[in-house]
């Protein structure tokens, strides 16, 4: 279906512009009234991947799911529901997909159904999430575990940028005072030190060294890290293999590895847990969370996992092997399966991991903090002693 690039008015009196998908400028015309805006006119959009590939904010789809719950929770049927939340909508590509949903179940689809044609949107486990809640008459409480779910992620993303976002600054400051100095300061000093005619400590000729390359080769340390990061990232969209070894790497950083682990871990059973909880059979739930985790060794881990339930195998035996989950974890799955309350068990797991990655998260920054610090102070006192070092035993020897 073509994409159209539309001006029109809305009762107001106000232009609005946006895009949207129609069979043609009729249909186009169609589309905008049923959202109430009149068209002035619209054209078709050549190229159309830079829109379609575009995204919606989380905190776009927390907002739909706990408006779209308390309107099915009151008996507001959905298309109803639908239409009042899409005359709230301020994002405008949210609010097409809003009325693109309206039109699919005004054709005769279901929610889920309707949502199946906006992935970018609605991935894979909101769509069985809301599916399961369709058959089970338990729309509400499936939107309303999606909205506590999506805030989880959400508050996860938060901390997890916040602990990136401080060693990424200070990193960036510490670098960039470090080759003003190398580039700008220290040649300057250098014919100095080295007129005053005595022999020249090994960290203060090292450090002459360096400033002489980045002098000569400024653009280097400039271009190399761009450079590296789409190399990289070429060679893990191409080869399957590195991209194993690279998450697999990922895992065994020191002490942010751990981190990462816990991250993925904590998502995968959160949705499980999301997933088993409203009814979805275990090996879909699985299948399911296997596109959501973000790390294909982990991934690999869950096929497994799948592949030994489908053989026969218990659950707990079945997470077990996969060599990933703590014991405590797994003696908590182990009473889940048998007191046959096992997505109170899932629901307990996660839990221990998003208290744990929390905890993690604080953790790391404490321990960022100052060790950036003295990183800093190391590199500047460095910097400073190689310079400053000669001078000092010249001075000394006049006194003497």
């Amino acid at each position: 279906m073509p994409l159209y690039t539309y001006k029109a008015v809305n009762p107001e009196g106000r232009m609005v512009f946006g895009r949207i998908d129609a069979l043609n400028i009729v249909d186009l015309e169609m589309r905008l009234k049923r959202m109430e805006l009149d068209l002035i006119n619209g054209e078709p959009v050549n190229n159309r991947t830079l829109f379609a590939n575009a995204g919606v904010p989380r905190r776009e789809i927390i907002h739909f799911c706990f408006h779209l719950q308390q309107l099915v929770r009151a008996g507001v049927p959905v298309l109803e529901g639908l239409t009042d939340l899409r005359d709230s909508l301020e994002h405008p590509r949210f609010r097409e997909v809003v009325a693109m949903l309206i039109e699919s179940i005004e054709g005769g689809q279901t929610l889920s159904q309707a949502m199946e044609s906006h992935r970018r949107v609605f991935d894979r486990v909101f769509v069985s999430l809301i599916r399961s809640g369709e058959t089970s008459g338990r729309l509400a409480e499936v939107l309303q575990s999606l909205n506590e779910s999506l805030r989880w992620e959400d508050e996860l993303a938060s901390q997890t940028k916040k602990m990136l976002t401080y060693p990424a600054f200070v990193g960036t400051i510490v670098l960039a005072a470090t080759f003003f100095l190398m580039v700008y300061m220290v040649p300057q000093l250098k014919m100095f030190v080295k007129n005053m005619g005595q022999e020249l400590p090994m960290q203060t000729r090292i450090l002459f060294f360096v400033s002489d390359l980045l002098v000569g080769y400024w653009y280097v340390p400039l271009l190399l890290p761009i450079v590296v990061a789409i190399s990289i990232r070429f060679l893990l969209t191409r080869n399957p293999l590195a991209r194993v070894r690279f998450d697999e790497l990922k895992l065994r950083l020191p002490l942010l590895g751990e981190i990462l682990r816990k991250i993925v871990l904590s998502r995968f059973a959160n949705t499980f847990a999301l997933l088993y909880s409203s009814g979805i059979p275990i090996l879909e739930s699985i299948r399911t969370t296997q596109g959501v985790v973000g790390n294909l060794v982990i991934q690999q881990g869950l096929e497994r996992v799948e592949q030994l339930i489908g053989e026969g195998q218990n659950v707990t035996a079945a997470f077990h092997s996969t060599g990933f989950f703590p014991p405590l974890v797994i003696r908590m799955l182990r009473v889940g399966e048998n007191t046959g309350a096992l997505d109170n068990a899932l629901m307990n797991v996660s839990y221990f991991y998003t208290r744990d990655v929390r905890e993690s998260v604080q953790k790391m920054q404490q321990l960022v903090e100052p060790a950036l610090t003295v990183i800093m102070g190391a590199l500047l006192g460095w910097i400073m002693l190689s310079v400053l070092g000669p001078v000092y035993d010249v001075i000394s020897k006049i006194k003497t």
